[in-house]
């Protein structure tokens, strides 16, 4: 196939050399690339942990709002059920004083012009 005397080793060598070097260029720079995406990845995924933190320190205090709101609406419903049931008991009350004075009236009235006088 190849004769020794045509074939030319060193070039041969010299152009094995050249692609090797030219592999090894490429995959530094491959390698160069995939460190500046690890870089940016990293800064990226930083940046998303100091959101969430905030986010979450956010929820929180939200969070103790919601439950500082639930408290005094409890309060303010037990307060209001009390007033209903006041309210109830006033009205009886006032029921009562009513229904008393209309007897009251009607006795009076009824030893006024109806008792026989002696």
């Amino acid at each position: 196939m190849f004769r020794e005397n045509n074939f030319d080793w060193n070039s041969h060598n010299q152009q094995i050399v050249r692609q090797g070097t030219q592999i090894l260029e490429q995959t530094g720079q491959s390698i160069n690339r995939a460190e500046q995406i690890a870089i940016e990845t990293e800064t990226i995924g930083t940046e998303v942990v100091s959101e969430l933190e905030s986010q979450r320190e956010t929820l929180l205090r939200t969070r103790g709002r919601l439950e500082d709101a639930n408290s005094q609406l409890d309060s303010a419903r037990s307060v209001i059920t009390k007033m209903s049931r006041n309210i109830v008991y006033n009205k009886l009350i006032l029921i009562l004083i009513i229904i008393l004075e209309g007897a009251i009236l009607i006795s009076y009235a009824y030893i006024k012009f109806f008792k026989p006088k002696k």
